[in-house]
């Protein structure tokens, strides 16, 4: 993605010129997200001892993970939206405050069903803090830093999920139980509020008014019932309201197209407008950025689970392994502003070509060990490129759509997540647990996820085919 034309403002929402406090400003908001990213996974290591200090059944568990993300899945989009109508700074310092008091709360809970309660408040507080930081990175950095900033944005989103995993197993070794992984964020996120009230600059939001609250509902309900089912039907065994909310899902999708087609009709403001779907390269980027972070999402589900589960290793080196790949996955995120225009563009399908292999290799090296770390670098390498998806996916959107889609591409990233955790790692549990199995289930998972790449590299040519933005 063309850096300097990551959104192409209407006259009179240039973006201002780049903030001496422009450091600050960014710290404050990709630390706020990086928050956002670690609760998705901090909590998972903390489950055994959750469910003998509260006496949690099995469901309980399962809503103390899973209902943050599914919130936080359901809320993206109309997070958005909130940001466009009340303000980005506005609604991220809402967004943050909501995150901060819930963690206190999650950190202090008494019962399963308050912890179950915090972690869904903890999720609607993300869904609100996260659109927000595309969008003021969009407003207040031009050019060069907008690169920087955007790469920076990537390597908090991966890092997030890999630190989330170790930073819970370092915790839990202090010997200070389950509720230092919550309460420990709450000094952070009190301090980001503090420096955000005096830092972030004031804006009004997008100036256009409206929530559509028939979009909101018919989004929601489309969403809650495709992600509820994915993300807690493996431990339920996939019962049968699980395929028919699914199936309902696809008839809220359509209703929701319908809904905006209305509201666009009576000269309303939609959920999510056509305009920005329309935009080249939006929908072959949303494509992407499905498969990609499928794939993504089932890497690191499935690595937990072989790393701890068949070699044996503790959350924290298991967590250790991954930092290879994390670290390539932002090297080549921020690296791939200062490539040449002409290798940015064919940057993206080059990385899938290179993540497709990668995956297949680590099916191969399941013994872990170096030869593992490798692949596992060269899948962050390959995968890194999605920074460079978003920014070509949005070259050519109008800046007054910017909150539109930020929340668009977050919600199917988010997607994409949930879909490769329940789909290939449903596929690997159910091998791993079969005695006649167990020893294909890496090399088997690893051929589905270079599946799912080869996927996002074809859809990339689509992408990468167009004419870049003029400057």
């Amino acid at each position: 993605m063309s850096q300097t034309a990551a959104f192409i403002p209407p006259a009179g929402t240039q973006p201002r010129e780049t903030p001496k406090s422009s450091g600050l400003l960014l710290a404050i908001i990709l630390i706020g997200q990086f928050l956002a990213i670690l609760n998705v996974n901090i909590v998972n290591v903390a489950t055994p001892t959750i469910e003998s200090d509260l006496g949690s059944s099995g469901a309980g568990l399962q809503m103390i993970v899973a209902g943050y993300t599914i919130v936080y899945a359901v809320l993206l989009i109309t997070g958005a939206r909130v940001g466009d109508l009340f303000g980005y700074r506005t609604a991220f310092l809402g967004g943050l405050a909501v995150f901060t008091v819930t963690t206190l709360a999650a950190g202090l809970a008494p019962t399963t069903g308050w912890l179950v309660a915090a972690r869904l408040l903890q999720g609607a507080g993300a869904a609100m803090m996260m659109p927000q930081v595309l969008t003021l990175i969009q407003r207040n950095y031009q050019g060069a830093a907008r690169g920087r900033a955007i790469g920076l944005w990537s390597l908090m989103i991966s890092g997030g999920i890999v630190v989330g995993q170790a930073l819970g197993g370092i915790l839990l070794g202090l010997g200070l139980g389950w509720r230092i992984v919550f309460l420990v964020l709450v000094p952070i996120g009190a301090l980001l509020l503090v420096a955000g009230l005096r830092v972030l600059p004031a804006d009004s939001g997008g100036g256009r008014t409206g929530l559509d609250p028939w979009g909101l509902v018919t989004l929601s309900a489309a969403v809650l019932l495709f992600v509820v089912p994915l993300v807690l039907g493996r431990e339920l065994g996939w019962p049968l309201w699980g395929w028919v909310s699914m199936g309902l899902s696809v008839v809220m999708f359509v209703t929701f197209v319908r809904v905006e087609r209305w509201v666009t009709s009576r000269g309303g403001r939609p959920l999510v407008d056509a305009q920005v779907l329309r935009a080249p390269g939006m929908r072959p980027g949303l494509a992407i950025l499905l498969f990609g972070p499928a794939t993504w999402g089932a890497f690191l589900f499935t690595s937990a689970l072989h790393l701890q589960g068949d070699l044996h290793l503790t959350p924290l080196a298991s967590g250790l392994m991954m930092v290879p790949c994390a670290l390539a996955f932002g090297v080549v995120g921020l690296a791939w502003p200062r490539l040449p225009p002409r290798l940015q563009r064919s940057l993206v399908p080059f990385g899938y070509v290179v993540a497709a292999p990668a995956y297949l290799g680590l099916g191969l090296a399941a013994g872990g060990g170096v030869p593992y770390a490798v692949m596992s670098a060269l899948v962050g390498a390959g995968l890194g490129v999605q920074v460079a998806v978003t920014n070509l996916a949005t070259e050519r959107v109008d800046g007054a759509y910017a909150a539109d889609a930020s929340g668009a591409l977050l919600t199917v990233m988010q997607l994409g997540q949930v879909i490769g955790v329940s789909t290939v790692g449903t596929l690997f549990i159910t091998l791993d647990q079969s005695a006649a199995s167990s020893a294909s289930a890496p090399l088997t998972t690893s051929i589905a996820m270079a599946g799912l790449a080869v996927v996002a590299g074809l859809c990339s040519i689509f992408l990468v085919r167009r004419a870049p933005a003029a400057l």
